[in-house]
């Protein structure tokens, strides 16, 4: 059994965060122990922990990740395979506008090196 600092140590989090996941709903909070005592995670409150970070991670914001673990609760894949769907088409959108920046970036980069005269192309494009 873990303390929260220890769950909070194993899932690469503050204790604070633990906290706000427990406000949110995503985390339980488990009851003090005898006469007021130190409150005790296990195994269970690891791995949730850990699924959290990893969705997060993934791009799911806490409410679909709130949903996600309901879904898992119901063994609802339809809706849980959806929702990832969802989330793949949030990811190649922006994919596809750091692609864009990217190049944009790159051929600012070739017009600055060319050594022309006058302002360099980086700067101006940034000048609003």
């Amino acid at each position: 059994m873990l303390t929260i600092g220890k769950l909070a140590e194993a899932g690469g989090v503050g204790v604070e965060t633990i906290r706000y996941y427990q406000r949110r709903g995503l985390l339980a909070e488990p009851e003090r122990g005898y006469h007021g005592g130190v409150r005790r995670y296990g195994e269970r409150d690891v791995r949730r922990l850990r699924f959290i970070r990893s969705a997060q991670a993934a791009g799911f914001t806490l409410e679909q990740i709130g949903e996600l673990l309901a879904l898992d609760a119901r063994d609802d894949r339809p809706r849980a395979r959806a929702l990832a769907r969802e989330q793949i088409a949030v990811l190649d959108r922006k994919i596809a506008e750091l692609a864009a920046a990217r190049d944009a970036l790159a051929r600012l980069a070739r017009e600055c090196g060319g050594g022309g005269a006058g302002p360099c192309p980086i700067l101006t494009a940034f000048d609003g």
